[in-house]
């Protein structure tokens, strides 16, 4: 099974690339100004312009209204859109209508009564992303660096088509491809030196890890 993995809270042309580079099937830009990854949509433009072709380009915003997604259409041209906030079913719809974009909906996931969302978003969401639930001390929706239970998503419908994401590393992906067997996978923090700051070794040995559990398996 072909396996998306997709890097995101890319802030410098030497991350993107190296990104590519190894194998990274989408790169992310994280349009949120409390999160340490926020990038202005005129620098991300630049930076998605470098490997544009080569790997799918994911907007990422919370909340956002459409006069900020029309900026980001306009300065980033991204394939697609993933909405990290608390949009409802009905905003998706009217994200997809308007921008003619697949949308992306990341659900924070805790307990399995955190799965019955899916639902609602069924047929409307192009795609899931399953995310940890942000600890208390967190003001950012994604990338805290933590994980959730993995066997809660074994029981789920192989209709459901997810990226798994939340404190994956080196030393935990070949467990959570095991367990949880998603169609794709995202990180940010799982490949950085400090918050927001890509480390290029790590992404060696990220990639690394997914190829040695991908033949393993």
């Amino acid at each position: 099974m072909k396996l998306d993995i997709k890097i995101c809270g890319l802030k410098t042309p030497e991350a993107v690339d190296h990104a590519v580079a190894l194998g990274a099937t989408h790169i992310g830009f994280i349009f949120f100004s409390k999160s340490p990854r926020h990038i202005e949509p005129a620098d991300a433009g630049r930076l998605a312009d470098r490997v544009r072709g080569r790997a799918k380009i994911v907007s990422v915003s919370v909340d956002a209204d459409n006069d900020d997604l029309d900026e980001l259409m306009a300065m980033i041209r991204p394939d697609i859109l993933q909405l990290h906030g608390r949009e409802s079913p009905d905003r998706v719809l009217t994200v997809k209508a308007v921008t003619g974009l697949p949308v992306w909906k990341a659900l924070a996931i805790s307990d399995a009564d955190d799965l019955e969302r899916i639902d609602a978003y069924d047929g409307i969401a192009n795609r899931f992303l399953f995310d940890a639930k942000r600890p208390k001390n967190s003001e950012l929706p994604g990338g805290n660096g933590v994980s959730f239970d993995w066997t809660l998503l074994a029981g789920l419908s192989e209709r459901v088509d997810y990226m798994l994401s939340g404190g994956l590393t080196r030393d935990n992906v070949g467990e959570a491809l095991r367990i949880a067997r998603p169609t794709g996978i995202d990180l940010s923090s799982g490949v950085e030196s400090s918050p927001g700051v890509k480390d290029l070794k790590m992404m060696d040995e990220f990639f690394a890890a997914v190829r040695a559990a991908r033949v393993a398996a």
